[in-house]
């Protein structure tokens, strides 16, 4: 018999231990919190590879709040493979479902850069009117924003988000 229990995330606890992730770069310890997020991203994309899923809402909250952080977002961003993709859109799209509002932009946005790396770019326009419509102003749907207008090649976006990522690791991982 299970001992487990249904998670409301949209229950202001769930709420509150998001938001208890934020990251504010004015903080004393704003590096450890980046590597506490890209940690807690390749640990969560780990369950979701091996169960298809994660039940682990502490981790799940942790990983929308250091979204917070744009060095964060980066990171994640760039730490999907061609192999692990399927694992990462699995991931995003269930954080974007339980997103509480003003951590949605972050994870919308990432949802809409793999969508359209794919090449559905209506669905990729989709989850960036989801970013937009929580925070109007946040950088990287405003970036997409004119990527997508522009008709970027989806491989030219890929391209640039590979030689971003250890540029973003490299900042994340190597300061004290």
């Amino acid at each position: 018999m299970s001992t487990a229990t249904a998670v409301d995330y949209r229950d202001e606890d769930f709420a509150r231990s998001v938001a208890s992730f934020f990251v504010d770069i004015d903080a004393a310890d704003l590096n450890a919190m980046q590597q506490d997020g890209a940690t807690a991203i390749v640990d969560l994309a780990g369950e979701y590879e091996a169960m298809g899923c994660s039940v682990n809402t502490a981790l799940k909250a942790k990983v929308l709040g250091r979204l917070s952080d744009i060095q964060v977002r980066d990171f994640a961003l760039g730490c999907h493979s061609d192999v692990t993709l399927p694992n990462y859109v699995a991931m995003w799209t269930d954080l974007l479902s339980i997103a509480p509002a003003k951590f949605v932009a972050p994870v919308a946005s990432l949802c809409a850069a793999i969508t359209y790396e794919s090449g559905d770019k209506e669905g990729a326009a989709q989850y960036l009117r989801r970013a937009i419509a929580d925070d109007a102003r946040y950088s990287l749907a405003t970036l997409l924003q004119r990527v997508f207008a522009s008709g970027w090649p989806a491989n030219a976006f890929a391209a640039m988000r590979a030689d971003l990522h250890p540029k973003v690791c490299a900042l994340i991982f190597t300061q004290n």
